[in-house]
């Protein structure tokens, strides 16, 4: 007991010094990121890239927009092509420690490079959102109890003598040595690649232990809690009593919240981060208010394309002065690592600017705007907030899909909803979400009372028909996700297909 008690206030100090020493970057943002860029500037300066970007010349932020054009993984690819066959002083003078290998749409396999410079940022991002966490709740009593973090295999590939995995399979390798002996599940567990043997495998080890903190990406963590109920007929805070605190990432949490504390029984506190193979972008630093702090002093540079200009040429890049509250952005990056004006295919709005908070509204190519609409996942996750507020349901997943061609009537917005519950009065449900969404984005407002388009229609799926649709493609686990919109029909065929068998 005393050493749990030491364990407890050690914490608490941590946190507490850890918190004065962010204040400069909470205070001095748009200073910090102008001096930022032209330092990576200066350290790329003799690169390949750097030569033919002429970053000699490089003195300004406006110098740097003109130098260097916005690029996406395939305008990168030649130059990560060298890096993958071992040549330094490509994109960074030093070859990179890590390639996060990620899964494409466009282009297969991606090979996101991670500098030894940019490698401990991942890790103090992850550290500082549990040290602001620790800080406002003046509890750290989860020190003391198990840790899981449900994450891809830490087993890696080398390629021409560059370490080679999943992001959350390298993070695995960098866990603070304090950590390691609450850590679950075991490295031969962490190993498993198929997921649901793993989850089994998973809720083994851990349905006996004392769990006080549990992270992973939400989808993934109904799926463990859905086990473990299925195993002990009760809630997940009847079987982890202590269970303290939830750190989730990779998608918006709000549409599985409800699901969530419904498994969970009671309220447990969440904290949701924003990491990527491309760097730790944000995380929430006050658990009980809305909105992610922007990390601008962990060596990445934001542009910010306002959303409606994003893929047109001359776009505006703005940077952290000239951006608006509540407004959507392309999120554009240049890091430490060697990624120079970088589309992560992220939209971002912000909340607040004092400091810099932001929230995730949606994927520059996951949208639905096949009349012309542009509906965004955060107006759609909105607007399915408000319904269920007014008429109460429990949704698992969704998916947004266009009906540009239907055998009779009006085309149409066609919901795919796996229901936990169904509301009491589903058609109620039904017209509501359209109202919602109409209320939310002006366009499809148009597209409805011109008659151009029929109010939405919600189709019901099976149990588990989003984690089918994921097994067919061999998405299933990790940090993939299933898109919610979608401006063809790809996904929602597979999804009627399977609610028909």
């Amino acid at each position: 007991m005393m050493l749990d008690f030491i364990k407890k206030n050690i914490a608490l100090i941590w946190a507490k010094k850890h918190i004065a020493k962010t204040k400069d970057f909470k205070t001095n943002a748009v200073k910090n990121q102008e001096e930022l860029l032209l330092s990576l500037v200066k350290t790329a300066e003799k690169t390949l890239f750097g030569r033919e970007h002429q970053f000699e010349t490089i003195k300004t932020i406006d110098d740097f927009q003109k130098n260097v054009p916005v690029t996406d993984y395939e305008d990168l690819k030649p130059y990560i092509e060298k890096v993958k066959k071992g040549q330094s002083k490509i994109l960074w003078p030093d070859l990179p420690e890590y390639f996060a290998k990620t899964s494409g749409t466009t282009s297969g396999s991606k090979y996101i490079p991670i500098s030894k410079e940019a490698m401990p940022f991942q890790i103090a991002a992850a550290q500082s959102a549990i040290f602001h966490y620790i800080e406002k709740k003046n509890n750290a009593d989860f020190v003391n109890g198990k840790m899981i973090f449900l994450q891809g295999s830490p087993e890696l590939e080398e390629v021409n003598g560059v370490k080679t995995g999943r992001l959350s399979g390298i993070v695995a390798h960098h866990i603070p040595n304090y950590l390691q002996k609450n850590r679950l599940p075991s490295w031969e567990t962490n190993c498993i690649e198929d997921w649901e043997t793993k989850v089994d495998k998973i809720v083994e080890e851990t349905e006996n232990e004392n769990m006080t903190l549990i992270s992973g990406i939400p989808p993934w963590l109904i799926m463990y809690f859905e086990k473990l109920i299925d195993r002990h007929g009760k809630k997940i805070t009847q079987i982890f009593p202590n269970l303290q605190l939830i750190i989730t990432g990779g998608v918006n949490y709000e549409p599985y919240r409800d699901k969530m504390n419904e498994l969970l029984g009671k309220p447990v506190d969440i904290v949701q981060t924003f990491p990527a193979s491309e760097g730790f972008f944000a995380f929430q630093d006050d658990y009980q208010k809305e909105g992610l702090l922007l990390l601008t002093s962990h060596g990445i540079f934001y542009e910010f394309i306002p959303l409606e200009q994003y893929g047109k040429p001359n776009a505006e890049r703005l940077t952290l002065k000239d951006v608006e509250l509540n407004k959507d952005y392309a999120l554009i990056l240049t890091t430490n690592s060697g990624l120079w004006a970088y589309s992560i295919g992220d939209v971002v709005r912000f909340i607040d600017k004092n400091p810099y908070r932001i929230l995730v509204s949606g994927r520059t190519k996951h949208f639905t705007s096949a009349f012309g609409e542009h509906v965004i996942a955060f107006e759609v996750e909105e607007a399915l907030k408000a319904t269920v507020e007014k008429f109460p349901a429990q949704i698992t997943e969704f998916h947004l899909a266009p009906e540009v061609n239907p055998t009779e009537g009006l085309p149409y917005h066609e919901w795919f909803i796996e229901f936990e519950k169904e509301p009491e009065n589903f058609e109620a449900f039904k017209s509501e979400l359209d109202l919602q969404l109409r209320q939310r984005n002006t366009y499809y407002d148009d597209l409805i009372s011109g008659n151009i388009l029929q109010p939405l229609i919600i189709t019901k799926l099976k149990k588990n028909a989003f984690q089918d649709y994921a097994k067919s493609e061999g998405k299933l686990g990790g940090q993939n996700k299933i898109p919610r919109l979608a401006n063809d029909r790809k996904i929602a065929v597979y999804l009627a297909k399977l609610n028909l068998q």
